[in-house]
C-alpha cells in the first residue's frame, strides 16, 4: 500500500493506535478483506507492547504536560514505554540539556505506577 498524501497528524500513545487498529481489524473482518502482513506486524507490535489502557494513557500524558520541564514528545515516549525505574526515565531525558532532580524523577515514575 502506498501513502498519496498525509490528511493530518496528531501524536497519540501506543494503547490508543491499539485501539484504532483493533477498529480497523473489526472492519477488515466484517467487510471479509485479507489482512496485510504489515497491518499484521502492526498489530502484533501494539499488543505486545500496550502496557495500559488508552484512557490511562491518555489521562497519564495529560498529568505529564503538567510537569515543569515536560516536552510533549517526552510525555508520549514516557506513556509508550512507562519507565519504572529512574535508570530507565533518565535513558528518556538523555538527550535533553538538563538533568532532573531526583524528586521529579520519582514524581514520573509514581504518576507511571498510578496508570498502569
Amino acid at each position: 500500500m502506498k501513502v498519496k498524501g498525509i490528511i493530518s497528524e496528531e501524536k497519540v500513545t501506543l494503547p490508543e493506535l491499539r485501539a484504532a487498529l483493533l477498529g480497523v481489524e473489526a472492519e477488515r473482518i466484517a467487510a471479509e478483506k485479507e489482512m496485510s502482513y504489515e497491518f499484521r506486524r502492526s498489530m502484533d507490535h501494539a499488543n505486545q507492547l500496550a502496557k495500559t489502557t488508552p484512557e490511562k494513557s491518555k489521562d497519564l500524558v495529560d498529568k505529564l504536560l503538567k510537569l515543569e520541564k515536560m516536552k510533549p514528545e517526552i510525555a508520549y515516549r514516557i506513556a509508550n514505554i512507562m519507565p519504572k525505574s529512574r535508570d530507565e526515565v533518565r535513558a528518556i531525558f538523555a538527550k535533553e540539556r538538563f538533568t532532573l532532580a531526583p524528586e521529579e524523577i520519582d514524581s514520573i515514575i509514581d504518576l507511571v505506577m498510578a496508570h498502569f
